[in-house]
């Protein structure tokens, strides 16, 4: 699509009207991307299991999913999809590998030896995730992407209580142009008798309590993999350095774990510190002059909308033109875009 205009997308919770629009969306991932499965099935589980999260009546996260879509509000185009979940490790373990260095020395020989070795972990137990990330290919411009992302934390931000003190992403792996993936092929696959492709598939709709079951528990060491395997170890998917680079600046920071298919890094931060979190203002929308370009978001549960926009801020107010998906006197969170 050309000339994107960026004030014509909006980003709302996704509803079982969405299911095609997400299943064109989820054909074009290229495989590995868990939280957008190219079944039809699986994404309708999904779309129930978030409606009913955006219904539940909560005090405190237990195992709710939101889904999110970008929708160009003259056409109904849905240009993209993002979800948030409240916290992991509640259906099944959430496994990580940590990666450590080992360091061995021989005063015999004068040599030193450091490898790199994982862990199989549970550390990230009872976290808040956002993933789910993907921008039709022809939308990846104009800004639309970093509205995408940084709507959810603006949800974050207005839903506090539903979600945890904690918030991590996993990024995609590189994977080889046929689909396959050099780190599973190199450790988890010597074990459990399938390719990525069907694995990726299986932990989509079934979750990954199959790795528990098969996967040895002791720690591998970095320096026994194939070369391949090392290289692509906490690297992300060629497609996913943009969305790694969004997350950095919002203060995500990768400490080592990666995930158990891919090897793809997995980044955290505490969502106080999150940067569209710490930095968003509240104030009461009116109409009139407008200003810069706001990011900004109102609304709660299904009501929730975000938009990129030009206001005018002044008083703790937000000043808007009409048209706009904010109605004057709403309460909204709003930083800079």
């Amino acid at each position: 699509m050309a000339d994107v205009k960026l004030s014509e997308w909006w980003v709302r919770p996704a509803g079982m009207g969405d299911l095609d629009g997400l299943v064109e969306l989820a054909g074009m991932t290229g495989g590995g991307f868990t939280n957008l499965p190219n079944d039809r099935g699986a994404l309708e589980e999904r779309l129930c299991w978030s409606e009913r999260s955006y219904a539940a009546v909560l005090q405190e996260p237990e195992d709710e999913k939101y889904m999110l879509v970008l929708e160009h509000r003259p056409s109904g185009r849905i240009g993209g999809t993002a979800s948030l979940f409240s916290r992991v490790g509640v259906r099944w373990p959430f496994y990580s590998y940590k990666l450590t260095t080992l360091s061995m020395q021989s005063q015999e020989l004068g040599r030193t030896f450091r490898t790199g070795v994982l862990h199989l972990v549970n550390d990230f137990e009872g976290a808040s995730e956002v993933g789910g990330l993907f921008l039709h290919p022809e939308l990846r411009t104009g800004g639309l992407g970093r509205l995408l992302a940084r709507s959810r934390y603006l949800f974050l931000g207005l839903h506090r209580p539903r979600f945890g003190d904690r918030v991590l992403s996993e990024l995609r792996g590189r994977i080889r142009a046929d689909g396959s993936s050099p780190f599973w092929d190199g450790i988890a696959g010597k074990f459990f008798g399938m390719g990525f492709h069907e694995a990726d598939a299986f932990n989509s709709v079934h979750g990954n309590q199959f790795i528990a079951d098969l996967m040895p528990k002791y720690p591998v060491y970095v320096a026994l993999l194939p070369p391949e395997a090392q290289e692509t170890l906490g690297q992300p998917h060629e497609a996913g350095v943009a969305a790694q680079k969004m997350l950095e600046r919002e203060g995500f920071g990768f400490n080592g774990y990666v995930d158990i298919f891919d090897g793809g890094p997995t980044l955290d931060v505490r969502v106080a510190d999150v940067k569209t979190v710490r930095e968003a203002v509240s104030a009461r929308v009116s109409d009139g002059a407008v200003g810069g370009e706001r990011l900004i978001a109102g609304g709660l549960l299904k009501d929730f909308r975000a938009a990129a926009l030009a206001a005018g801020v002044e008083d703790g107010v937000l000043r808007l033109t009409a048209g706009s998906p904010f109605a004057v006197g709403d309460e909204v969170l709003h930083a800079d875009f």
